[in-house]
Parts: structure tokens; C-alpha cells; sequence
């Protein structure tokens, strides 16, 4: 039996397409560059950060989002904008920018026979996304939260997987960008885990890796033996 690796979708495999988000915002009437919105996006993923660290989570998409934009929206305008935005995430997810390297990675581990999987906390619609921008036939499996009905870090979704790809000969890697969802919950499984992405940190923990980039996630890849 081959190795198993999967990867979470949202900021791993795919991130927030700004220029899609402007496209969205000009359908209500709404005009913003999306030059300006790249200009503000580190910013508001630092403040992202800083309220994440500090606990606050609840309603941190919305004021991710809020950030972003802003600056280019009139404040009388600002919260429904955001509120319709997410009303529309379901079927016109914003997070869809493909992060093109770490694609490549999954198409080389799935071209030399590991079986690769999305593993995913999402709204029941990735499968259709991934399709959509041409990154779904990296993957043979793509398991999706929202249709499964379990989140990560709950063990059960982690079994699913090895549900539809067997059980492999070591413990399988997954890579993600949240430690509490991605990591804790693979270790919870009895999987390894890569942390992947601006926030990962070494742990001291011979079952985690870091990545920030594919590079450095094909390095972990080696060291455990994949």
C-alpha cells in the first residue's frame, strides 16, 4: 500500500481571490481596485492574526473581509456588503486564488503513485470549486465537511479518508495551515501533520513539520519518508 498525503483546501491548496472579490462587489454596483485591495490584504490578515491569537473568533471572516475592503466601500455600506458576501460564500466561494506550487506538489505525489486526498472544513460545494479552477484531478479523494457532516479536528473525518484510500503502510500526512483544526486534529487521528503556510512555528514535535512554502513541504515530505 502507497503513502497517503492530504491537504486542507482553504489558504493550503487555495487563497482569498481578490481579484474575483472585486469582480463580486461590481455585480452589486459596488467599485473597488483590486490593485488597493492588495495593497491592504497583509494588513488585514496581521489584524486577522493578532484577533485569532487573542481568542476572538467569532465573526473573524466578516471582519477579515471588512478590512479588506473598507477602505474602498462607503461606511454606510460596509456591513451589508460583508453580510452578502458571505450569504454568497456557500456557492460563490471567495477563497478559490489556486496557490500554484503547492498544486504542482500534489500532482507530482499523485504522478508517482501516493495517494492524495483534500480534507477539508468547507460548505458542501469544494468538489464543484476545485473543479471549477482545474486543480480537482490532483486529488483522488476530496472530502468535504460540509457534506460529511464532521469538522476537523474531529478523528471520524480523518477515517474517512482512509475510508475511500485504504489504510497506507506508515501513518498519513496531512498538510494545513490551522493548528488546531489541521494539526491537532491529525495527530488526534494517529497521522503525522505538516503546518503549513505564515503562521506554522517549529514544535519540537518529531510527528510535525513546517512548511512555508511547497519547497518546504516536499522537504518534510522526504524526511518522513513519503
Amino acid at each position: 500500500m502507497s503513502s497517503v498525503v492530504t491537504f486542507d483546501a482553504g489558504m493550503t491548496l487555495v487563497e482569498l481571490d481578490l481579484e474575483f472579490l472585486a469582480y463580486r462587489l461590481a455585480e452589486r454596483g459596488v467599485a473597488v481596485e483590486p490593485a488597493a485591495l492588495h495593497v491592504g490584504a497583509p494588513a488585514a490578515w496581521r489584524r486577522y492574526d493578532e484577533r485569532a491569537d487573542a481568542g476572538l473568533h467569532d465573526g473573524l471572516w466578516h471582519v477579515l473581509l471588512g478590512d479588506i475592503i473598507g477602505a474602498q466601500i462607503p461606511p454606510d455600506r460596509l456591513a451589508a456588503e460583508v453580510e452578502w458576501l458571505w450569504q454568497q460564500q456557500p456557492s460563490r466561494n471567495l477563497f478559490r486564488a489556486p496557490i500554484a506550487d503547492m498544486v504542482v506538489l500534489a500532482r507530482s505525489l499523485r504522478a508517482r503513485g501516493v495517494r492524495t486526498a483534500v480534507l477539508s472544513n468547507s460548505e458542501g460545494r469544494l468538489a464543484e470549486l476545485l473543479t471549477e479552477i482545474g486543480v480537482a484531478d490532483a486529488f483522488e479523494v476530496i472530502v468535504d465537511s460540509g457534506r460529511v457532516g464532521i469538522e476537523k479536528p474531529d478523528p471520524r473525518i480523518f477515517a474517512l479518508v482512509l475510508d475511500q484510500l485504504g489504510e497506507p503502510t506508515a501513518a498519513p500526512v496531512h498538510i494545513g495551515d490551522s493548528w488546531s483544526a489541521d494539526v491537532a486534529g491529525a495527530l488526534a487521528a494517529g497521522w503525522r501533520a505538516i503546518w503549513y503556510g505564515r503562521r506554522a512555528i517549529a514544535v519540537g514535535d518529531p510527528r510535525v513539520a513546517i512548511a512555508h512554502d511547497a519547497v518546504e513541504a516536499a522537504a518534510a515530505l522526504t524526511r518522513f519518508g513519503v
